[in-house]
């Protein structure tokens, strides 16, 4: 006899584990946090506290938003269609000036009950005001690995960057042994970052044992002014402060050479690829093909909600396969497994979460997603794996588990009161627009 807390059946099983595992009509047991059973209708003994049925659905790991920023959903659609520079310059950092810890937390629960709703389990974040982002994560239940921004000029937070590394560390101290919340150390970029504040910033991560986390080589523009007042390529200019390692995850990487990729592989750093966020601020085109060709594990995130407008990882999954399809003339790059490894297990690894989630094995935590299949726009379904890709989307997401713990069920967030989040959000956008006229 099996006892566990929580059975979900009557579904197909993607594990997404290093066999590629699917288990038609498949039973999955949870006890606590952890997943301990994972077989095949076999007329097993289980007694379990709960049932789910899946209803013939598609049972998979969570999925995982390897970068973005959730308090930006207070930012949705506020400036679209602009030049980089008059996007930030006319909006977006007169917006942030002004922000407070409340207004962060507000938009960070939006972007939690957004993620939940389509199939996020764990997202990487990187902000301002962080401790409130970490909150709304725990209150909301998700996993969650959180990060305040780091740059050389003053922080409507902390004020000057000494105090940004008081705040980190009180953040890595505060949550240190937290089930769900993680903490990295998260300069913004080498053309913000002086390199007395990426040499310490690497100090602290490598003193702390946790990620390290930048921007780097998202715009052409960048990429000159970086060459303009290093004499090298951004990915060079790490290297040489010897800052390239394992602990390190870039973010966009659209503006990486060969030879900058042969670093990035040799020292095991991880990327994150945004193809909708560079699609819309016309970034450009990562070339994650030839990432994944050498060897570099690649995640996907959204980018936050000022250069993406949703946080819905299916959609960055389509889009992330079609980009390269056409920038590459060739239908097969990018295939559809391909796409769920990397907002999946690789998300885990890039994340450093790699021991515990990404994948359904027993002994893993049990983060998971069921998608009801039983739609018109998802009938008939021949590959489970093109079909999450190409013609699921977020809304199809029926339930979610997190750490063991049911946080939406047939459609029902049960974590936070959706209609009083969405509320708050629309009483912040109200000083957006205040702020914004003032300028």
């Amino acid at each position: 006899m099996i006892e566990a807390d929580i059975l979900i059946h009557n579904g197909t099983i993607l594990t997404m584990d290093k066999h590629g595992t699917v288990i038609l009509d498949g039973f999955l047991c949870i006890s606590g946090d952890k997943i301990s059973y994972i077989g095949k209708n076999d007329k097993a003994q289980i007694n379990a506290e709960r049932e789910m049925d899946a209803e013939g659905g598609l049972i998979l790991p969570g999925l995982i938003n390897s970068h973005t920023h959730a308090a930006m959903t207070l930012f949705r659609g506020l400036a679209d269609d602009l030049p980089l520079m008059e996007w930030l310059n006319g909006y977006i950092f007169p917006v942030e000036k002004r922000m407070n810890g409340d207004f962060v937390k507000a938009g960070a629960l939006l972007a939690c009950a957004e993620m939940i709703m389509s199939g996020t389990t764990t997202f990487c974040d990187m902000y301002l005001f962080e401790e409130e982002v970490a909150n709304a994560a725990k209150e909301s239940g998700m996993r969650c690995l959180a990060g305040e921004v780091l740059y050389d000029f003053p922080s409507p937070n902390y004020g000057a960057v000494e105090n940004g590394f008081t705040y980190t560390e009180d953040l890595i101290n505060r949550w240190e042994n937290d089930p769900l919340i993680n903490i990295a150390v998260e300069p913004h970029s080498v053309f913000t970052c002086s390199e007395k504040l990426l040499l310490k910033a690497n100090e602290l991560a490598l003193e702390k044992d946790v990620p390290l986390i930048l921007h780097l080589a998202e715009t052409r523009q960048e990429l000159i002014e970086v060459e303009k007042k290093f004499g090298k390529r951004p990915a060079q200019h790490l290297k040489d402060l010897g800052i390239l390692g394992p602990h390190l995850i870039l973010d966009h990487c659209v503006y990486i050479n060969e030879s900058e990729m042969a670093l990035l592989s040799e020292n095991n750093v991880c990327v994150v690829h945004n193809p909708e966020s560079n699609m819309k601020l016309a970034s450009g085109i990562a070339p994650v093909p030839e990432m994944i060709a050498k060897g570099i594990t690649v995640g996907l995130g959204t980018d936050g909600c000022a250069s993406n407008n949703n946080l819905d990882l299916f959609g960055e999954m389509d889009m992330a396969a079609k980009l390269h399809k056409v920038n590459r003339l060739d239908p097969t790059v990018m295939d559809a497994k391909t796409i769920i490894d990397m907002t999946t297990k690789k998300g885990a690894k890039v994340l450093g979460l790699e021991n515990n989630i990404g994948s359904l094995e027993v002994g893993k935590k049990a983060d998971l997603i069921v998608i009801d299949i039983n739609k018109p726009h998802l009938t008939p379904m021949y590959n489970p794996y093109s079909h999450i890709v190409y013609a699921a989307n977020g809304h199809d997401v029926k339930s979610s588990v997190i750490d063991g713990r049911i946080v939406m069920e047939d459609r029902k967030l049960l974590t936070l009161d959706v209609e009083e989040v969405m509320e708050m959000a629309r009483e912040k956008s109200k000083m957006v627009r205040e702020w914004v006229k003032m300028e």
